[in-house]
Formats: C-alpha cells, structure tokens, sequence
C-alpha cells in the first residue's frame, strides 16, 4: 500500500489532508472525529488582532464612538458578542486540543499591523501549538497607499512572527501582490516555513430591499483550485518554503492536483461543511487507490511532476497558454 506521509514545515503528517480555519474547529469533539477520520492535521480557527488590542468591552467603546453620525457604517463592525472567544479561551482551546488528538495542532493568528498582538504567537507556542499559520488578510482602500507600503506591511508582520517563536511559522496569503513571485521570495528569505495559497476575500453583497451592504459567505468550489495550482506549481523548486493549496479542494482529483503541482498538504473546509467530516476518511481512501493503481509507492514521487520545471511546455503557465485558451474558444 503507498505511503501517504507527508513533511510539512518539518512535521510529519500521516497524509497531506489537512483541516483548514473554520467554526468546526472551535469544538473539541469535532476535532477529535477529525483525527478519527484521518486528518493528517487541524488548523484551527483564528484569534483575530482586533480581538486582543479590543479586548473585552473596549472594541464596543470603540465601535460605538459616532453611532448618531456613521450609525450605518458601524454595521460592518462585529460586536463583541460575535467573537467565539478571546484570547484567554483561545489558548486553553489550545492546550484542550493538545491533549485530545496527537495529530498536530496548527493555531491560527489573523491580523495586519505590527503590535502588541504579535506576542501571542509566543503564547501559542507555550500553549502547546506545533506550528502557527499567520493569516493576513488586508485589503487596502486607500487610493494614496502605494504597493511597496502593502509589501512591507506584510513583510514586516512576518518577520515579527517569525523571530518572536522556535515553532514553524506558515503564512496564508492572497494572489493580488503586483510581483507574487517576488512576495513569495521575500517570505522565503525571512524564514517563513510554508506559504498557505490563497485567502478567500469574501465579498459582501447589496440588500436591495433594505439597501443595505451585508456580509455574504459563499462556500468554495474545485473552479477555484486553478489559480492555487498555477502559483504552486510556479513557484515549486523556487523557494524552500513548504507549500499548501487551500480554497478549492473538494475532491480526491483536487488533492491529487495539488499535490503534483508542488503542494506539500492539500487545506479543505468547505467540502467538510458540505459534505461532513467522514469526507476526510473518503478522500484519504480513494487518494490510497489512486496511487496504488498507478504504482506509486509514496507521495514523493508525484510531488511536483506536474510543476512549471517539469513540464514539456512550462509556457503553459505564462502568457502563451492565455492566447491558446482564448483561440480555443468557438462561437458556433
């Protein structure tokens, strides 16, 4: 039978199928059905910067400054009754964690500015997290900011992470950098152990009856997994940082993908809200299947087959493949 193990910012994982941020996370039990169904590893979901800087009932006194003037603006502000919990809870979910499965637990930290809120990288590793994934996601508005002021916000962020713990460090990025291979070698350079592809900015909606912008979650689907694949398989044999494809994997074809694109762990959580945590047990056997069908011993052997180095045309990953795509197309 193949061997499914896989390296993933120096950790061995029993198989590259790893359970991405989502609020399945925030119970101990499902993280536990999660191990059973043969998870290699869990993320779980983030403590958010505005969580610790904010904390208790000081985000209110700061969300409500102007309500009689900016009252709809406040809307897209939660409140805070909306988060799960603060930091406190969050680091004995941690040790909780810790102590029910011995799959690794990856913590999550979400912010963008450098601050206080970074040393709670350090308590994630006292806690007993075996790595932490930092996700920035920022989307910048201001029409006077600059790229290079994104890039080094970004930079930055990481570096501060990084040098504050002895634990892995990942980072989950969006694709919308002007040089995505430049921000990849920046990361890289710092040493940050494993890039995390892509954040899914949720976009929010128009309520027409109410007139109203409202919050609008909409669950991936394997049409998003190209655009993580195209970069992985770019940037494999580029940088040392370990890579994971997250957003769009739903099938054991998606994981298969990803793997020979260059990934070194396939991330899912909407094909686990769709279809439940059993969907880890299936996905784990048919990709078992697969390789001993085609007599592959181990993951290592497809890892990267399928990169821009090792393909007969690595052009398709440029611009050629877009003028073939778009000749491709008939009207008739």
């Amino acid at each position: 039978m193949a061997d499914l193990s896989t390296k993933y910012m120096g950790l061995t994982l029993q198989n590259p199928l790893v359970v991405s941020p989502s609020t399945l996370c925030k119970k101990i039990d499902n993280i536990k059905k999660m191990e059973d169904a043969g998870a290699g590893a869990v993320v779980l979901h983030s403590l958010f910067e505005e969580q610790i800087i904010l904390e208790n009932q000081e985000i209110d006194r700061y969300l409500t400054q102007g309500t009689d003037t900016y009252a709809e603006s406040l809307t897209y502000f939660p409140n805070v009754g909306d988060f799960w919990a603060g930091p406190d809870e969050y680091l004995e979910h941690i040790r909780k964690a810790k102590n029910a499965v011995k799959i690794p637990i990856i913590a999550s930290l979400n912010g963008v500015s450098s601050g206080g809120w970074i040393s709670y990288a350090k308590e994630f590793e006292s806690a007993g997290a075996d790595a932490i994934e930092l996700n920035i996601y920022y989307i910048p508005t201001d029409p006077d900011m600059v790229s290079q002021q994104v890039e080094y916000m970004y930079i930055d962020v990481a570096k501060n992470v990084k040098d504050s713990v002895k634990i892995p460090v990942a980072i989950k990025i969006s694709p919308f950098f002007s040089s995505m291979a430049y921000m990849a070698k920046q990361f890289d350079q710092l040493g940050i152990d494993a890039l995390v592809m892509f954040n899914r900015f949720y976009q929010p909606d128009f309520d027409l009856k109410t007139m109203t912008v409202t919050p609008n979650l909409v669950l991936s689907t394997s049409d998003e997994l190209r655009l993580r694949l195209r970069w992985v398989a770019i940037l494999y044999g580029r940088i040392k940082a370990d890579m994971a494809v997250t957003g769009g994997v739903h099938t054991v074809d998606d994981v298969i993908k990803s793997i020979l694109a260059g990934a070194n762990v396939a991330m899912m959580t909407s094909a686990i809200m769709k279809n439940g945590i059993n969907h880890i047990t299936r996905l784990k056997n048919e990709l078992a299947e697969w390789m001993d069908k085609h007599e592959y011993k181990s993951l290592n052997e497809i890892r990267g087959k399928m990169s821009q180095q090792s393909v007969k045309e690595p052009s398709a990953f440029e611009r050629a493949n877009y003028m073939k795509v778009i000749k491709s197309y008939s009207y008739e």
